[in-house]
């Protein structure tokens, strides 16, 4: 396997074009890097795609692992790192946003290796079913594994969308089904292993318990937040004290006294009326409660003689 063309090209330009008008300080830092990671390694590739490339025989037979982690950001050709960097590009800006940059870079490397490990057992399971050992042999690069299972997660978070896959309206649902059969028959030379895989592994986080692995692998670890959930304002903020203890905030009933929004009002009114002296002093009741507050009731005499003290001033 041999790159088709070397060095900047009408692809690259496009790409690049593409991300100037999105403008970098619109695009998320580790989708960025992962963007300018496959950019460097295009052009100065590490080793040839002959050597770099994953394959059943190159990985567990020669024990060359190290293509669990070359190949996934290596390109064939300039059109390939187009289509993969685009659609990591949009991928990208929502995810990351929704899964804060350390957690996405997180899922970026765990998705990069384990789709190789899952596309490997799958060309083991074509070798046994079909009994062709050529599949041993199939060797595949780029980023196009760990987009599909992007897809996945993209779907999983926002439910309900229609996709357009190559002009028809798929749900989300199954949108990255139809792609991926769709790409199989108009492109015969891409790999259906290498973009199942991909899907699989998002499958496996989304529904599986790849998720509740990745929490526990990084539970020691201090900068993982958990994904899907904000970290929480105050306990951050308080987090420089040590002696204060977080309370949970008290119910609605406890700050209404189950009241309606009118009887609520009124009885705002009549606390504002007793916290003022009219004469200049303040009542005294004693330390209030806390949440909503109930005055001590008053005769209707003296609410009305209230009433004119207000007027009078």
């Amino acid at each position: 396997m041999e790159r088709r063309q070397r060095g900047v090209s009408a692809g690259l330009l496009l790409l690049l074009y593409q991300i100037s008008q999105v403008g970098l300080q619109n695009i998320p830092s580790v989708t960025l890097g992962v963007l300018v990671l496959n950019i460097f390694l295009f052009l100065n590739p590490m080793r040839p795609l002959s050597e770099v490339c994953l394959s059943v025989d190159e990985a567990v037979h020669k024990k060359n692992w190290q293509r669990l982690l070359l190949a996934p950001f290596h390109h064939a050709d300039d059109w390939h790192l187009y289509y993969n960097m685009i659609s990591m590009l949009w991928k990208g800006i929502m995810l990351e946003r929704k899964l804060k940059s350390v957690w996405f870079a997180y899922v970026i490397a765990v998705f990069s290796v384990l789709i190789g490990v899952v596309y490997m057992v799958l060309e083991v399971l074509l070798v046994i079913i079909l009994d062709d050992p050529s599949y041993e042999m199939n060797c595949g690069v780029g980023f196009s594994g760990v987009l599909f299972a992007l897809k996945v997660l993209n779907n999983h978070y926002n439910p309900g969308r229609v996709s357009s896959v190559f002009g028809l309206p798929i749900s989300s649902k199954y949108a990255c089904w139809v792609e991926l059969v769709a790409i199989h028959f108009i492109s015969p030379g891409t790999s259906f292993a290498g973009h199942l895989s991909g899907i699989l592994v998002g499958l496996m986080y989304t529904m599986g318990p790849l998720k509740k692995i990745m929490r526990a692998c990084a539970a020691g670890i201090s900068f993982f937040t958990e994904p899907d959930r904000p970290r929480d304002y105050y306990s951050e903020y308080y987090g420089y004290y040590p002696d204060y203890q977080y309370r949970a905030p008290r119910s609605y009933f406890d700050y209404t006294g189950g009241l309606t929004e009118e009887e609520q009002l009124e009885r705002a009114v009549l606390n504002s009326l007793n916290e003022r002296d009219f004469g200049g002093g303040t009542h005294n009741y004693g330390q209030r409660p806390y949440g909503f507050w109930f005055p001590p009731e008053n005769s209707e005499e003296d609410m009305r003689r209230r009433r004119l003290r207000r007027f009078d001033r």
